[in-house]
């Protein structure tokens, strides 16, 4: 009988609960890839637009752009779920991540596993859309990302394998497109590590509290009192080697013009960190987005203009 006292037969009843139950099994699916979340997403895209753009001096392949958008996507979302499967037994302590689907129970550690595999199967089959090198490169990139979430046990330096996981979207973008990797293309993916390094860190420092208690290792918790001086620094990095790129792929003064509005957005996120408090070092990290975006569109506008 149904609420409001209509009769529902019995395979009526289990077939309505199953789709209850598979709405929420997605959802949690969803959750853990961070499917409502998708700065981590855009943070890892930029650079590769960036590398696409610059390859082609333009637009890029039509189908190189589809495989790069959905490929970041699905190895963002692989990544995310591998690493809460890492930290199933330690997200409980952490304020930020204690209700976390591994962590309550709704996602068990081998469906995701199964999901993690789909994930990575289907960036894969994308991958091998493109050529011999980027997909060598795809191999180097899945096992860093595999890395990250198990070196914070081990490094202070966890941050610079996710830039170098990160940064390989550069390298296959520019290999995709063009089938080589010019001596041009490795400051790119040098300044996409250390900006890396950079928002991460401002992540790590919403959890540092949590982190120090339960030994898990971070450049936050390494850079210590001097955070705010070292990820200053290497912002100024960033900003150093992208001027140096802009000189090596001979660009003009849109790229100039978003390489100064990022150096505004770093500005405004060392202010964002200055007290360190959690909510505000969580907006210097999503402010890192708009770096991205601003570098993007200088170069768009730079190849569209000229």
């Amino acid at each position: 009988m149904g609420p409001n006292g209509y009769y529902f037969p019995e395979n009526t009843t289990t077939i309505l609960l199953s789709m209850i139950n598979l709405r929420e099994q997605t959802h949690n699916y969803l959750t853990i890839m961070r499917f409502d979340r998708p700065v981590g997403t855009l943070l890892i895209l930029w650079p590769t637009l960036w590398a696409l753009w610059l390859a082609a001096e333009g637009l890029p392949d039509t189908n190189l752009l589809i495989i790069f958008t959905l490929g970041t996507f699905f190895m963002r979302s692989a990544g995310c779920v591998i690493n809460d499967y890492a930290d199933r037994n330690i997200d409980g302590s952490v304020e930020r991540t204690n209700n976390r689907p591994l962590v309550t129970g709704q996602v068990s550690a081998k469906e995701a596993l199964i999901l993690c595999a789909v994930l990575c199967l289907l960036s894969f089959l994308l991958v091998l859309l493109t050529n011999a090198t980027t997909i060598m490169l795809s191999f180097v990139a899945m096992a860093l990302a595999a890395c990250y979430p198990f070196m914070k046990r081990h490094t202070y330096f966890p941050q610079v394998v996710l830039g170098a996981a990160f940064a390989c979207g550069t390298l296959m973008a520019f290999s995709a497109q063009t089938g080589e990797l010019p001596l041009q293309v490795w400051p790119l993916y040098l300044a996409t590590v250390l900006w890396t390094v950079v928002f991460d860190t401002f992540y790590a420092m919403v959890d540092r509290d949590d982190d120090i208690k339960i030994g898990i290792k971070s450049t936050a918790i390494l850079f210590g009192i001097n955070d705010k001086r070292i990820t200053g620094l290497l912002q100024g990095l960033v900003i150093f080697i992208l001027l140096i790129s802009g000189n090596q792929f001979h660009l003009g003064y849109y790229y100039y013009g978003g390489v100064a509005i990022a150096t505004g957005l770093f500005i405004y996120q060392q202010r964002l960190i200055r007290n360190n408090d959690r909510e505000r070092c969580f907006k210097a990290f999503i402010n890192n987005q708009w770096v991205g975006a601003a570098i993007f569109v200088g170069i768009y506008l730079h190849f569209l203009l000229n």
